[in-house]
């Protein structure tokens, strides 16, 4: 049998893929994801604490998980970058809280804060009962526009003597045939001399279960620490403390002699130990806890922790950028 259409027919079939293909764009624009924002508080911020009269670093980072929700990280005036689980922001307002990281108190730590454009300040409240007032700046990227040219190699440490050196507390370190100790836990050391991108060979010995760091710029703790047939993490031999967890442990026994040669560009750090690379380009988030202080943007000094176990060091060679 023969079919033939009518023209009202011919008109149906093209109208009706027309009119799906409306419905789709209807559909598909009523259906479109929100417009996404960061909000104003996201970032990283370089804090100042007043404890006791006395100015101490700090640092914080906000960034988004989902579309609403503020999660983060935090640096107090010592210990490690701490995970924040939720961050409140309304009207300019910034709170979070989180539990102590060494007491054994049932208080947690709360902070509170007002935005003010590209600075922030408020209050710490702490376990131990201390209010602390903050200030904060937008921590600067410290991202390099083109390859450091090297300069000359400078010998930090002559051998004989502390020259070109200051402790933060009481004098327990000694210099003697070509070492550098620390004779008694109590201080740190720090180089008169401030630097901005540089590398930095130095060579180390502890005794068993000792544990002491080199600070970059006096802000960033590369860890040293006993930790043989240990796994790779962030606070352990080799990290950069509380952030970058080095790809293997090249620690050896307690009283070998160790290497690490440590590149900071900018805030991207390349840290090789024993004669292996274990952290290559990573960019540090952040200051340690205990650093001389959070002015990021500016130069700083090497320090050499010595308040937490004995130590020893030898050829600490910089060879810092040229400007």
């Amino acid at each position: 049998m023969q079919h033939t259409f009518s023209s009202r027919s011919l008109r149906f079939l093209v109208i009706l893929p027309l009119t799906f293909l409306v419905l789709c764009v209807i559909v598909a624009f009523n259906h479109r994801p929100e417009v996404f924002a960061l909000s104003p508080i996201e970032g990283r911020w370089d804090l100042t604490i007043i404890k006791n009269g006395k100015e101490l670093p700090s640092w914080l980072e906000v960034s988004h998980s989902g579309i609403e929700t503020l999660v983060g990280s935090f640096v107090a005036e010592g210990g490690s970058a701490r995970p924040i689980s939720k961050i409140k922001f309304e009207h300019g307002k910034i709170s979070f809280s989180i539990p102590p990281q060494w007491d054994k108190g049932d208080q947690e730590m709360v902070f509170e804060g007002v935005l003010e454009g590209d600075k922030m300040r408020g209050t710490i409240y702490g376990s131990d009962k201390i209010n602390r007032p903050f200030t904060g700046v937008r921590a600067p990227s410290l991202i390099r526009d083109k390859e450091p040219v090297w300069g000359k190699p400078i010998e930090l440490f002559n051998g004989r003597n502390l020259d070109g050196w200051k402790h933060d507390g009481k004098k327990l370190w000694s210099a003697k045939d070509g070492l550098l100790r620390n004779n008694d836990p109590g201080s740190n050391l720090i180089t008169e001399k401030k630097f901005t991108d540089f590398k930095l060979h130095i060579e180390f010995r502890y005794p068993k279960g000792s544990n002491s760091g080199v600070y970059l710029r006096g802000r960033y703790e590369v860890q040293i620490s006993d930790n043989l047939g240990d796994p790779p993490l962030r606070d352990f031999f080799g990290g950069i403390y509380g952030f970058i967890e080095p790809s293997h442990q090249m620690a050896k026994a307690p009283g070998e002699w160790q290497v690490y040669d440590i590149t900071l560009v900018g805030r991207q750090v390349t840290v090789t130990a024993n004669g292996k690379t274990i952290i290559c380009n990573q960019v540090i988030p952040g200051i340690t806890g205990g650093a001389l202080d959070s002015r990021e943007g500016e130069p700083g000094p090497i320090m050499l922790q010595g308040d937490h176990g004995e130590i020893e060091y030898r050829n600490i060679v910089i060879t810092p950028a040229t400007e």
